[in-house]
């Protein structure tokens, strides 16, 4: 049995099978783990969805926020975006599986000594913390008022993290921590303008794992999200700060990342070039 995790697909559905038979995949005896942004942006976004809901418990898929916006158009609370790449999904006969599948994904897991999210963890949350956070929108995604939590999921404020923050104020500081965090404060303020490399963080924010302190600062990460980090991920076989950035820019012309995972946190990075599906931003 062999495990492994997979950064952002974002449609592109041929360079995932390309992957999937590099890595000789046998959903009777292999997993995936998915890390979010399944969708959007690349060519075949209907073939993603279904191929992956095709494998079962083999793949085991987080929601990012490409995944969300599909979500919050299927209910009409979003206008489709210049870029966007969905409307295959939205036209399909089998689009209300399709979405009822997407819906019930978490937005953070923990298997295999690893803690899986989308985009980030805030510097108060420790891994338990996390999971029970992500909970919390994940009841309120499978919950009777999808469309209500859709239309209050938006905005940039609150910017950070209190331990009494209570309804939509509270869902929607998880959410984009979890799926649209890059660089904060020190104090876990967050900032969404940016989306350059870590070393181009606004003065004053830093990379939300280069906070010293965090609570997760011992615990082993991956994460999606943050394409510019692509470099990272090529050249560095060793772990720094405890986190391993897979989005590896499959959509922009990169290449397609699997972890393949071993004991003790050890892991082996496998690729396949793609080619370019989109115009850069994200």
């Amino acid at each position: 049995m062999a495990l492994y995790c997979i950064g952002d697909l974002q449609g592109c559905n041929a360079p995932f099978q390309q992957l999937l038979e590099k890595i000789g995949f046998s959903p009777s005896r292999d997993t995936l783990f998915l890390l979010g942004d399944l969708v959007n942006r690349g060519p075949d976004s209907l073939g993603t969805l279904r191929s992956l809901m095709a494998l079962g418990d083999a793949a085991q898929c987080l929601l990012g926020n490409h995944d969300l916006h599909l979500l919050a158009l299927s209910q009409g609370v979003r206008p489709p975006g210049r870029h966007d790449t969905v409307n295959d999904i939205l036209q399909a006969r089998d689009r209300h599986e399709l979405l009822d599948w997407l819906r019930h994904r978490p937005l953070a897991m923990h298997h295999h000594g690893w803690l899986m999210v989308h985009a980030g963890v805030l510097p108060q949350w420790s891994s338990a913390q996390t999971l029970a956070l992500a909970s919390e929108v994940e009841g309120a995604l499978r919950g009777p008022d999808l469309k209500g939590f859709l239309n209050a999921m938006y905005g940039n404020t609150p910017c950070e993290w209190q331990d009494g923050l209570q309804g939509t104020d509270r869902l929607r500081v998880i959410v984009n921590a979890l799926t649209r965090l890059r660089f904060c404060t020190a104090q876990g303020a967050m900032e969404f303008g940016s989306n350059e490399g870590a070393g181009s963080a606004p003065e004053g924010y830093m990379p939300w794992f280069e906070v010293s302190g965090r609570a997760t600062q011992d615990t082993l990460i991956m994460f999606g999200h943050w394409s510019t980090l692509v470099a990272d991920a090529h050249r560095h076989t060793g772990l720094r700060n405890h986190v391993l950035p897979l989005d590896t820019g499959c959509v922009w012309g990169g290449c397609l990342t699997a972890a393949k995972l071993g004991i003790g946190g050890a892991f082996e990075l496998i690729q396949v070039d793609c080619e370019q599906a989109q115009v850069p931003g994200k």
